[in-house]
């Protein structure tokens, strides 16, 4: 896992490198966060273990950061059907999608079959540069189907 990590944060370099821009404390402090999230995380809890650390990280820092991190390609994001979006890490992760239970917010991931490659070709043609995509299943899950 460890190597995975360094291997993550040199991509994140890179990207900064390329895009003219420093690896800042501030950078460094949320890129360090987003390693020690597990699962799906938010900014605001990002932001909230950022500033309880030393030194502090601003807020702005933390969405801007994790801004970069999305296009470097260290972690994608998704909705959720929720105003506020969810981060994950690319790393540890197989492209996947998710499916919402919309009665007790239960989540399930299930495999990517590939989607992803099938649009890319289409939307580089047309000079788009893709970041990622996700596909979002609502319906209701099993254990609140047995409740009724």
């Amino acid at each position: 896992m460890q190597s995975s990590v360094l291997k993550e944060r040199e991509k994140f370099e890179d990207y900064l490198l390329k895009a003219g821009l420093r690896v800042s404390r501030g950078r460094a402090g949320v890129f360090r966060e987003v390693m020690r999230a597990h699962g799906h995380f938010t900014a605001e809890e990002i932001a909230k273990a950022c500033g309880r650390r030393k030194p502090k990280v601003s807020r702005a820092t933390v969405y801007r950061s994790l801004r970069e991190m999305l296009e470097a390609g260290v972690i994608r994001g998704t909705a959720f059907g929720e105003k506020h979006q969810h981060f994950e890490h690319v790393y540890d992760e197989e492209q996947h999608h998710h499916a919402r239970c919309v009665r007790c917010s239960a989540l399930i991931e299930f495999p990517d079959m590939g989607e992803e490659s099938r649009y890319q070709a289409i939307l580089e043609k047309k000079g788009f540069k893709m970041l990622g995509h996700e596909m979002h299943f609502y319906g209701i899950c099993r254990q609140c189907r047995e409740d009724v």
